[in-house]
Parts: C-alpha cells; structure tokens; sequence
C-alpha cells in the first residue's frame, strides 16, 4: 500500500505573512520560505491528533500546534529569552521522548519546540 513519506508542508494564514516568515528565519532558523525551501533534517515526526477538550493547546479556538524539533533546547531557549520572546517550561512536558518548551509566534500561535531523548526512534516501547 502506498503511504505518505512526511510532511511536504505546514500551511497557515497569518495578518503579515512576509513579516512571520522573517521572525521565524530570525528566532528559529527556518529560512525565509518567500526566498527558498526549508531543508530541515531526518528525525522523528509525531502526528497526533488530541482531544477536542484539551487545554494543551491554551486558548480553545486554537485548533493547531507546530512542534519543531531542535538540537540544543537550553541554547534555543537561551536566545528566545535573550530576544525577549516568552519561553514557557514544564516539569511534565519533560518525558522518555525528550524535552520541550513552549513559545507563542507574533500572531499568537503557540509554537512547541523538542529535543528528543538521545536514541529516541520514534518508535513506541
């Protein structure tokens, strides 16, 4: 059976799509998509869906999350805070899969960032 191989793209509308795309290359690394395509690399991917009811989200008309993973989760958070972007850190987000920390994009889209557990797969048990 054929089956999808990854994801080919994250889609969204924003009020100012040239300037998210610029805070995005700035703060996170993820080029300027109006100039090129992200190459990002080989890793793990979770596609979940949740919950109607969860707040894991935060606010309720939420009805996304984009999870990027990172290499260095204490430098990211480093240079967010340095930026004076708002990072958010909890004990129970931190689990066998790895460490996250959550930060909100200028248009108040929450963003998850992840640095997997060393020799996390992907794979369950």
């Amino acid at each position: 059976m054929a089956r999808v191989t990854g994801i080919g793209g994250l889609f969204f509308r924003a009020r100012d799509p040239q300037a998210l795309a610029a805070w995005y290359e700035r703060h996170l690394g993820v080029d300027d998509l109006n100039k090129s395509v992200w190459r990002q690399e080989a890793g793990a991917t979770i596609f979940g869906p949740f919950a109607e009811a969860t707040e894991y989200f935060g606010r309720r008309e939420q009805h996304w999350m984009v999870n990027f993973r990172v290499d260095d989760l204490d430098a990211m958070m480093a240079d967010l805070r340095a930026a004076g972007i708002a990072v958010e850190t909890r004990a129970e987000w931190d689990s066998e899969v790895g460490r996250f920390c959550r930060i909100h994009a200028p248009e108040g889209n929450p963003i998850e960032l992840w640095q997997p557990a060393p020799g996390f797969d992907g794979k369950a048990g």
